[in-house]
């Protein structure tokens, strides 16, 4: 326990029998003998902090740019009333900048023998988990002169989810899902791989559809439908390297490809699809497998809530041959990874035949919207200067692009408002296509 306050001097001087003191310390110890003695008592009358007995609640999860609320309960099982100040230490991050220090100080007081109970308010600037540090009580006396402090360590961690933004996008691309899989008066015909029912033929219908031993047997002609199957298994790989570090906006590439991942999982599952997760750099950093459809998004928000970029290379060998295993069978794999030259063409390139032979393959890529508004620059020869190394960066794009195109990939690139939405778009044309 320390003492605090401005008169800990003189309580020190009252613990110092008189003899021992020198004649000026003897004479300024007279004047203030009242006040070291009201000090004394004052000290003496604080509760201890050692005897309290603290507790927490509250929440352990919350999504990014949300509140959390974890409760501290202090009980008082002593005598004397408690009067205290208390901080319950954070990491900076679990608050908005400038708003911390005020959001985790608290006055209390407990009578003897009661409890109450204190709530600070969490909201984290960043994904995963941010853990309590300790709680600081310092226990005042009665007349505010002295005070004891210590500190309890009581853990707690609040785990930060990504806030998926995107799911704005989910019902017009369910209204879509269902068209295709014949829920709705709109019926995809002559696609899908799946048989569905029969109907009459229609002007304009596919002559291909048409069930010849039906039409022969109702006298007229009778054209199948066909809806895309389910239960196909889509696996999404999340690139954690070192190019995922980039910031484009607000936030780094991996969060963008993060909030399309999600839109994707939530999609497919609903179309009946087997979804997985695998973030991958040099090693794997989380893999989600064989989840049921009700249990796919919370699964996956709680794996990449914890993910940061590594500011390594990616070994794309080793992500590929990880690939394989987790997906023996015919899957759709969705890569999220950067469009750059030198990690595409020296690092997947050279083993993406292994990927193309055996799988679908879809690569989704993060753009970078300043690079667009470089194009457009003019005026001086700076902003000329500019436009051109804009329009260079995007034609290297087209080129990386082009590239994994001939390799038979899908490629989808875009800014991080429009990504999930374009992914989700692309798995939906690959499943009415049936070439899932």
């Amino acid at each position: 326990m320390a003492l605090t306050g401005r008169t800990a001097l003189l309580a020190a001087l009252g613990s110092i029998p008189v003899g021992l003191l020198e004649p000026s310390w003897t004479g300024l110890l007279a004047v203030n003998a009242p006040l070291a003695l009201a000090c004394a008592c004052d000290y003496a009358l604080a509760t201890p902090v050692r005897s309290l007995r603290l507790t927490r609640s509250g929440d352990t999860t919350v999504r990014l740019g949300e509140t959390a609320d974890v409760r501290l309960t202090v009980a008082n099982p002593g005598r004397r009333p408690l009067r205290a100040r208390i901080r319950d230490a954070w990491p900076p991050s679990s608050w908005p900048a400038g708003t911390g220090p005020e959001a985790s100080r608290h006055t209390l007081r407990v009578p003897p023998g009661e409890r109450r109970q204190l709530t600070t308010r969490l909201q984290p600037t960043r994904r995963g988990d941010r853990t309590a540090d300790r709680v600081t009580v310092r226990s005042y006396g009665p007349l505010g002169l002295l005070s004891r402090q210590g500190t309890h360590v009581l853990p707690w961690t609040v785990r930060v989810l990504p806030p998926f933004t995107s799911r704005k996008h989910l019902p017009s691309r369910l209204s879509r899902l269902r068209e295709l899989d014949g829920r709705t008066s709109v019926l995809t015909r002559g696609e899908g791989t799946e048989f569905d029912s029969l109907r009459d033929y229609v002007p304009g219908d596919d002559t291909r559809s048409i069930d010849w031993r039906a039409t022969a047997r109702q006298h007229r002609v009778a054209v199948r439908t066909w809806r895309p199957e389910r239960d196909r298994h889509i696996l999404i790989c999340l690139d954690t390297g070192r190019t995922a570090a980039g910031r484009v906006g607000d936030a780094p590439r991996l969060d963008s490809a993060m909030d399309a991942a999600l839109l994707l999982a939530a999609l497919a599952s609903r179309a009946g699809d087997r979804v997985d997760l695998l973030a991958h750099d040099r090693r794997t950093r989380a893999l989600v497998q064989g989840r049921a459809a009700g249990e796919v998004l919370p699964a996956l928000v709680h794996a990449m809530a914890p993910l940061e970029p590594e500011l390594v290379e990616t070994d794309t060998r080793t992500l590929v041959s990880t690939i394989l295993r987790s997906a023996p069978r015919r899957s759709l794999v969705v890569l999220l990874t950067s469009l750059e030259a030198a990690p595409i063409e020296e690092g997947l390139l050279p083993v993406l035949p292994q990927l193309t032979q055996r799988h679908t393959v879809l690569v989704a890529s993060v753009a970078d919207p300043e690079v667009a508004r470089m194009t457009l620059a003019r005026g001086s020869v700076e902003a000329v200067y500019e436009a051109a190394a804009g329009t260079q960066a995007q034609a290297q794009r087209r080129r990386t692009a082009a590239q994994l195109s001939r390799h038979g990939v899908t490629v989808v690139d875009a800014t991080p408002d429009t990504l999930a939405p374009a992914l989700a778009d692309a798995y939906l044309a690959l499943k009415a296509a049936g070439r899932l």
